[in-house]
This record gives structure tokens, C-alpha cells and sequence, in this order.
């Protein structure tokens, strides 16, 4: 049988990485039960990819593109305070460049849940002003030579950056980064790939498509008062979005274009009013804001990483229709795209104000009109 008319091929991998955790609060810096900062961690990764066959029209597109699941076990110097996560995760990975006939440098990311976190407590962890919630988003961009190392196996050794957050379900929510290194070894379970000419593609034409999306979070809301103090508001407030994006195709790889986004959060611009000055967080009560001080519309440029399944979009945006602080802002987006039809789409996304203030995870769903292949 002719391995190369194969649909898809198989491999697991397996990846220890010791990390350097960057100082970003006092707790990560030695104000802890311990007395000592938190500089490390390490972690080992278990993961299984799928490649398309050359012969398929995805394998001719894109010969490179390995995409799966994995799963990390993390641990940190302050286990006592921090927990040791479990991450589950999607990731994908490509070539960038090839070195040689055996060594290529590749760019991975990683983007899923992470579980298993001690979070702050007033009286049983009460150092811990970094981490606010069992569950938090995890996040990886790394970049990796891969050694073919014979008929089946591979070394793999580079970096990454990594982050964990809850996107603002929660405080405190500073969040924990990471530096990381990487050696992996994988074994291709139904042979290495054939690295065979199979011709052009089929011609590609420019054109324009256009998302529509549709997306909801949850979040809580903190700020200072005019006494200097913070405070988190009780609860947790909605926010609900549609944005409508249409991409001009340059390639197969790459699009970009203008979005029209238009948001409602409930909990934009409350601060303004409080019914009555509050003795502390679980005190506070609010007279509604009207909606033309929740609601906003916003414009942002866009651009757009193409890969099978999954797709990268950054986007850089101002609001123009709104009203108060709180919406009156410059905001950044990062969201991951994963179709489950030709033209139907999973929307999971991170959402900034200010190019340093988190607002909200986005999770939604998404439709695109004239997608040609």
C-alpha cells in the first residue's frame, strides 16, 4: 500500500519544560508564606497530532501544519500557594524556515484551560494577590528546531513564552507568565510523512469574505475610588457582542480587513454611580447607568493567520460611539478561530483596553459569508 495516499498521519510527543516565572508582583517576588520569590516552574507535556496527507487538498496547501491535544503537568518552587495545574489544550505548529535536510525551525501555540490553581483567600491564602480563581486560561507562543532523527522519531528543543489568566472572571488577576524551555521527543505511530512534490495547488483567487460573530462573558469589575482604595464590585456583570468583519484574502494564508464591533457591558462605567459611599467591596450598590454609557460601537483593523481548522486574529480598535471612561477607550483582541463547518466557526478570544487592562475572555460562535476555499 502506498503510505502517501494516507488521509491523515498520527504521532505523540512529549515535552518537559523548565520555566523562569517573570517577577510582575510582590508575591512572585518574595511576599509570601514562604519568604522566597517564585522563579521557577517546570512542566510535561503529553500530546497527540494529526497532519493531512499529501495528496489531500489541505496536505498540499499546507504540507507543514501538524495540529491536537495536549495535556500539562505544572508545578511551581510555591506549590503550597500556587497549586500544581493541569492544562488541557489545542495547539498547532508549522515550519518556519528549513535549516537542512533534517533540521527545520518551527513556531507552535498553545491555547486552553488550565485547572487545579490554589486562588487568593482572606484567610487561608491571603498572599496569593496574583491568582483569583480555581480555573484560568492558558496561553503559549514558543518557537522550536525539530531534528528528524530517522524513519520515525523526532527531537524538538527551543522556548516559549506563556500566560496564565481568568480574563477578569475573577480577582485578583494578575496573572502568572512564564519563560520557558523546551525538549520534546515525538514518534510518528503511521510513519513520517512523505516529503514528495505533489504539484501546485489548485489556483487561488483574491476575494472578500465576511464574518459576522456573535459572543457573550462574564466578568467582575474593580477600581479606585477617590479615597485611593481599591475595590471589586460583588457579582459578576454580562457583556455581550456582535461584530461584523469583512477580510480581504490575500493568500491562503493571510487576510485582513476593517471590523465593525459593537458591544454591551454591564458593568462599564458603574463607579459613576454608587448609591452612597461604601465601607468596603460587599457594601456597594449601584442605580443602573443608562445603556448609552454601557453600550459602544468601535471600529478596529484586523488581521488573520489562516491554517487548517484554526485561525489567528489580532485586531487594534477605537471605540467611536460611546460614553464614559470605561468605554472611551483604544482596546486590542486576540482570538483563536476554530471551524467546525467550511464557513461555521468556534470564536474564543481576549479582549485588552488601553494596551494593559485586562476586560473579558469572548467566547461565541461565527459565520462566514463567500469563504471560498
Amino acid at each position: 500500500m502506498d503510505t502517501s495516499a494516507r488521509k491523515l498521519y498520527h504521532s505523540v510527543e512529549l515535552d518537559v519544560r523548565p520555566g523562569y516565572v517573570f517577577q510582575t508582583h510582590e508575591f512572585l517576588k518574595g511576599e509570601n508564606s514562604a519568604g522566597r520569590p517564585i522563579r521557577s516552574s517546570s512542566s510535561l507535556h503529553m500530546k497527540y497530532l494529526f497532519s493531512f496527507g499529501p495528496d489531500s487538498y489541505l496536505g498540499r496547501v499546507y504540507p507543514h501544519v501538524c495540529q491536537g491535544v495536549g495535556v500539562s503537568f505544572n508545578k511551581f518552587s510555591n506549590t503550597g500557594e500556587i497549586g500544581r495545574p493541569v492544562a488541557l489544550y489545542v495547539f498547532q505548529d508549522s515550519r518556519l524556515a528549513s535549516l537542512s535536510d533534517r533540521v527545520a525551525l518551527n513556531y507552535e501555540w498553545n491555547f486552553g484551560a488550565s485547572f487545579g490553581w490554589k486562588p487568593y483567600d482572606e484567610t487561608s491564602n491571603r498572599y496569593n494577590r496574583v491568582v483569583g480563581s480555581r480555573v484560568n486560561a492558558y496561553m503559549s507562543l514558543g518557537i522550536f528546531l525539530d531534528w528528524n532523527l530517522g524513519k520515525r522519531w523526532d527531537l524538538t528543543a527551543g522556548a516559549s513564552l506563556t500566560h496564565y489568566s481568568n480574563g477578569n472572571t475573577s480577582y485578583p488577576n494578575a496573572g502568572v507568565n512564564l519563560l520557558e524551555g523546551r525538549l520534546g521527543l515525538s514518534y510518528a505511530v503511521t510513519g513520517r510523512k512523505p516529503e514528495t512534490d505533489r504539484g501546485e495547488p489548485p489556483a487561488f483567487r483574491r476575494h472578500i469574505s465576511y464574518d459576522i460573530v456573535l459572543y457573550g462573558a462574564l466578568r467582575k469589575k474593580g477600581f479606585y475610588l477617590s479615597d485611593g482604595n481599591p475595590y471589586v464590585a460583588p457579582g459578576s456583570f454580562a457583556v455581550a457582542g456582535i461584530d461584523f468583519n469583512p477580510m480581504y484574502s490575500f493568500n491562503r494564508f493571510l487576510k485582513a480587513g476593517l471590523s465593525v464591533d459593537a458591544q454591551y457591558d454591564e458593568s462599564a462605567n458603574i463607579k459613576d454611580h454608587l448609591a452612597g459611599y461604601p465601607v468596603d467591596s460587599q457594601d456597594m450598590k449601584f442605580y443602573r447607568p443608562p445603556f448609552r454609557e454601557q453600550f459602544s460601537v468601535g471600529l478596529s483593523l484586523r488581521a488573520e493567520i489562516v491554517m487548517p481548522i484554526f485561525s489567528i486574529n489580532i485586531g487594534i480598535g477605537r471605540n467611536v460611539v460611546c460614553r464614559g471612561e470605561d468605554t472611551d477607550v483604544f482596546y486590542q483582541m486576540l482570538i483563536l478561530k476554530a471551524r467546525f463547518t467550511r464557513n461555521a466557526f468556534l470564536h474564543v478570544g481576549y479582549r485588552l483596553s488601553r494596551f494593559r487592562d485586562p476586560s473579558h475572555l469572548m467566547l461565541g460562535i461565527g459565520y462566514s459569508f463567500n469563504n471560498r476555499r
